[in-house]
Parts: structure tokens; C-alpha cells; sequence
């Protein structure tokens, strides 16, 4: 399917005070975040996956049913708007419908959509779509690899990772070029250039490492968690996060062998977390217990709680922006949670 994106700019208004909200008031010391509403999400938003583009400098944001692809400037918070992809009348709960997941490789966005179970392919510049091509199943992860310049894409009901070759041209359709077959997951997907791998977790206490050019699974680490959700990665120091449904956050060693370098419990219902590698925090929220962990990195891998911000119920899913923005999905108002982190550098 090809179609042509039209590109919407949504002013935001919001108090001199960043922390100005419609949430309830918290303390002095525990100011609420900024509650940033997208287009078209008054009955609810079924968020997923959230990125930060360093190269569009904006917070990504797939709003699932809405058809859009909402873009934001972390430091004004305005919105460009996508629209053009499959819509849903209704939300629905859950974050079953429409685009939930997005990558980019600077000239390109990846954008997967759950409804037509199709993976668009759309250009940075114009921000049109310019190709897309089927799925093999429903997708949940896609990201960008850029050592062998492929495509990847999580399918749960598979049990696997399709791979899409990306063929050079202004407007690529991506190749299928493989699967990779993972029993009991693939939960999450974490690039590691760096030492030319892939992380995913199994549904429960184990986290793989996957060559990139080999496609094969080199390594099986236990992480801690028998519910493993979300993961994040510290790239120059080697420490991979692992965020487990319960509340656990671990960090696994991949210098030196996915070692259990630490681990620390806060909150119910973590799925989707995030790193701040500037300031050495890891961000670990919780849609069943409301809150989020903000939580301290050592050099040694150590995990330390320095805050629980109060979120709302449903926010399960979280991107760190420069400048120490925080931004948290909100489903049930179809909105962001904005928050500043203003503690030290871990």
C-alpha cells in the first residue's frame, strides 16, 4: 500500500511552569509532569512503543488507532502529525490496533502497523509514505540495524524476528531476507552496533544475544526476571536493563558475559523502560502501581532508587528525551506525561 502523509502542526499552550498540570497537585518536592494531549486521542490512545529521533531531534510517537504518527519537539513541545495510516473508531484498550512501533536510519522512518500488518517505509524529509510491504505475522518491535542495513520486526505469534533487506533507491520496498525462529518470545529488541548484536527476552528469565550478520542466537542469559519485559541499553559502558512485569529492574554484563550485575524492585506492571545515558538514570514504569522509578547507574552497574514519580494507571510505556525530559504514555487520556528530571547525575 502507498499513500501520501498530510503534515499537521499542533501548537501546545501550557502554564510558565513546566510542571502545571490537570493532574492532581503532588508535593513541592514531587512537582506533576505537563500533560501534553495528541490529535484526534480524546477517547484514548493505545500506546506502545515510544523512540527518541537524536537526528529529527523529536520524541516519536505512534498513536496507535488514531492513524497518526505524532512527532514532538521535547523543548516546545509541539506537535507534527503524520496522518495517513489505518484508524480505528474507537479505542479499544490495549494497544492492539493501528501503528505501535517506529525506527528510523536518517532517512527513512519505519512505522509497523498492527491493523494491516503492514511495515511502511517513510521518507524524513517529505514525510510521505514511499513504500510498504506485508508482514508475515503481527508485528511488535521494529528497529533499524544499521551494520547490515536491514529491517528488523518482532512477531510474538510467530515466535520470531522477520528480516527485510533495504534495497538502496528513493523510494525502497523492503525484502524479506530471513526469520529468525525464538521459542518462548521474542519480548523487546535492542541494537547493539557496537558489538554487532541484537538482545531479545523470552517471555520468562532469559534474555538472548543475536549476531547481526550470522542471525544466530550466540548467548542465553538468565536475567532475573520470570515475567521479562522491556529492555534498554548502556551502550559504552556494556550494561543491558531488563524490566520485568513484577517491578524488577536488572542489569545484565554483555562485556563480560549477561553477569547479574544488579538488580532493584519498584512498582507493578513494567513493561516498555528507558535510559538516559547523560545522566545515568534508568526510567521503569508502572501501569499497574501508577508510578515511575527513576533510578541511578553506577559505574559498577549498581542500581540505586532516587525518586517514585506518581504517573496514572495504564502508563506502561516510556522515552527519555536531552535535557532530562521524561515522557510517559497515558492511554485513557490519549495523552504524554512530560516530566523534567532535574536530580543528579547518577
Amino acid at each position: 500500500m502507498k499513500g501520501t502523509f498530510n503534515l499537521k502542526i499542533t501548537a501546545v499552550v501550557f502554564a510558565a511552569s513546566l510542571f502545571a498540570s490537570a493532574l492532581p497537585a503532588a508535593s513541592a518536592k514531587t512537582p506533576s509532569p505537563v500533560v501534553l494531549k495528541l490529535p484526534g486521542g480524546s477517547q484514548g490512545i493505545g500506546f506502545d512503543d515510544l523512540q527518541y529521533s537524536s537526528i529529527l531531534k523529536m520524541v516519536l510517537a505512534p498513536a496507535a488507532q488514531t492513524g497518526d504518527l505524532d512527532l514532538i519537539a521535547p523543548g516546545s513541545l509541539k506537535i507534527s502529525t503524520i496522518s495517513g495510516f489505518s484508524r480505528e473508531k474507537s479505542f479499544k484498550g490495549g494497544h492492539g490496533e493501528g501503528i505501535t512501533s517506529v525506527s528510523e536510519n536518517g532517512r527513512f522512518l519505519f512505522v509497523t502497523d498492527r491493523t494491516t500488518r503492514l511495515l511502511n517505509v517513510v521518507n524524513e524529509s517529505t514525510r510521505k509514505v514511499v513504500a510498504s510491504v506485508n508482514l508475515g505475522g503481527g508485528p511488535d518491535y521494529v528497529r533499524w540495524v544499521a551494520p547490515t542495513h536491514e529491517i528488523w520486526v518482532t512477531e510474538p505469534g510467530r515466535s520470531g524476528i522477520e528480516i527485510f533487506k533495504l534495497p538502496s533507491g528513493a523510494n525502497p520496498v523492503p525484502v524479506h531476507s530471513g526469520f529468525i525462529h525464538v521459542e518462548g518470545g521474542p519480548e523487546a529488541l535492542c541494537i547493539d552496533a557496537t558489538r554487532n548484536r541484537a538482545y531479545t527476552n523470552l517471555w520468562s528469565n532469559k534474555t538472548l544475544a543475536i549476531n547481526l550478520k550470522t542471525r544466530k542466537v550466540v548467548a542465553r542469559w538468565p536475567n532475573g526476571n520470570a515475567g521479562s519485559r522491556g529492555l534498554a541499553l548502556d551502550s559504552a559502558r556494556g550494561f543491558l536493563f531488563v524490566g520485568g512485569k513484577n517491578g524488577r529492574a536488572v542489569v545484565l554484563d554483555v562485556n563480560h558475559g549477561g553477569k547479574i550485575l544488579s538488580s532493584l524492585k519498584s512498582g507493578l506492571g513494567v513493561d516498555i523502560i528507558d535510559y538516559d545515558p547523560a545522566l545515568r538514570h534508568l526510567y521503569l514504569p508502572g501501569a499497574r502501581s501508577a508510578t515511575m522509578a527513576v533510578i541511578g547507574v553506577s559505574s559498577k552497574g549498581s542500581l540505586t532508587l532516587l525518586k517514585v514519580l506518581p504517573t496514572v494507571k495504564g502508563a506502561h510505556s516510556v522515552v527519555a528525551a536531552p535535557d532530562g525530559k521524561v515522557f510517559v504514555c497515558d492511554p485513557r487520556q490519549g495523552a504524554l506525561l512530560v516530566y523534567k528530571d532535574t536530580l543528579p547525575k547518577a
